[in-house]
């Protein structure tokens, strides 16, 4: 707050002129005029100079002579600093959240004692979903091996490579037909066309998988094959070791449901011409991948079962032969089952859980076989005079 002027002593004096003429000029009046004269106020000191220097123009002026000191200098060191933490901040959040999405960045140049340690979920690697081409011929090595994921109620092929094969009947592709070995190329059309039906109504009808008579199967297969049909009959009335109706046809009991609707497929159709005249014979080569859980409420580990068949179908030229028109000659079968119980012999699949105990007597005492090696032929020929399964083999992966 400012101060008001002190009066001048010219001012003063004046003032003590008129107050005499008005007869205020005793010696007390006088003494307490002085005392009631306000003081003088002191001017404030000068600055001091600043000292002597060579003068220089505005471009030798040194940074932050007219703003200041090394404050700015450092008020802009400062700031450069926290725009280099920040810059430094977000880069980190963005490596964090990119290692959050995929762990794997991180995990594979790790040693694998220390990604041991980890969890699962930051050592798994996102698997190829990518659709596989349609197989033309036996394949000459097996699948690569696959990131041991596990099934889910969600991803039932999780960690197998039936995950990249075709959905049930639509991996069952035809190829293209002609004519050949004296049948036209409608007569080979029909044939290959029924027998993708047979391979349909054994291994993926809803029906024949939970057990019920395959009747649109047989009706596709020769009534006067008499033998056959009879075989047919006695394995699914009454089931052997010796006469199983899984030779043919695909079963699970019902201790087990499937998971979803989707069965995997993958195999291939060949034909060509006989070995007499007005003959085709059709080879199937297919394998069927089923997810399973227990039927019990609230079971969630999926199990897989894969089934591989191969057929020979005969077609005969109609006038030259004595068949039914329409009807499929059954010439020969072979299957192999991964991932069924050794020890029940009833006409069904019944697929091992983790959660199982092992078959007592009649374990797993073969060889070990991958049931995704569809380089070598199955092993198992059916029919009544098809010999029982010495072993019980291993499945190194389902």
């Amino acid at each position: 707050m400012s101060e008001k002027p002190s009066v001048s002593d010219e001012e003063w004096a004046s003032f003590v002129e008129g107050a005499r003429e008005q007869g205020l000029g005793t010696p007390e009046q006088e003494k307490l005029l002085r005392k009631a004269r306000p003081p003088k106020r002191e001017k404030p000191p000068k600055p001091p100079k600043p000292p002597k220097t060579q003068k220089r123009s505005k471009r030798e002026e040194p940074a932050g002579w007219r703003t200041g000191p090394a404050w700015q200098e450092m008020n802009g060191t400062a700031r450069r600093r926290g725009r280099a933490k920040a810059a430094l901040g977000i880069t980190l959040v963005a490596a964090l959240a990119l290692v959050a999405v995929r762990p794997q960045l991180l995990t594979e140049h790790l040693p694998e004692g220390v990604t041991s340690a980890l969890p699962s979920s930051w050592t798994d690697r996102p698997e190829d979903t990518t659709p596989l081409a349609a197989e033309t011929a036996r394949p000459t090595a097996a699948p690569d091996a696959v990131d041991p994921h596990r099934p889910t109620l969600k991803e039932p092929f999780r960690g197998s490579p039936a995950l990249r094969w075709a959905d049930g009947a639509a991996g069952i592709e035809l190829p293209p037909a002609k004519a050949v070995g004296g049948l036209s190329r409608a007569q080979v059309t029909a044939a290959l066309q029924r027998t993708r039906s047979y391979l349909i109504e054994t291994n993926l009808d809803t029906g024949t998988l939970r057990g019920e008579r395959p009747a649109a199967a047989i009706a596709l297969v020769e009534p006067r094959q008499k033998e056959l049909h009879g075989w047919f009959e006695d394995a699914l009335r009454k089931p052997t070791e010796k006469l199983d109706p899984l030779f043919w046809f695909t079963r699970f009991g019902p201790e087990v449901r499937p998971v979803g609707q989707v069965v995997k497929t993958r195999g291939h159709l060949t034909f060509a011409a006989g070995d007499r005249p007005g003959m085709v014979v059709i080879k199937a080569d297919y394998s069927f991948v089923y997810p399973l859980v227990k039927s019990r409420p609230g079971a969630d580990e999926v199990a897989r079962t894969i089934v591989r068949r191969t057929l020979e179908m005969g077609v005969y030229q109609p006038g030259r032969w004595q068949v039914t028109p329409g009807a499929l000659t059954l010439i020969d079968t072979t299957y192999d089952v991964a991932n069924s119980s050794c020890t029940i012999d009833d006409g069904f699949l019944h697929p091992q859980f983790d959660e199982d105990a092992p078959d007592p007597g009649r374990g797993p005492t073969g060889e070990a076989v991958d049931p995704y090696d569809r380089s070598v032929a199955p092993r198992r020929a059916g029919g009544k005079d098809a010999p029982a399964q010495a072993e019980c083999g291993r499945a190194t992966r389902t």
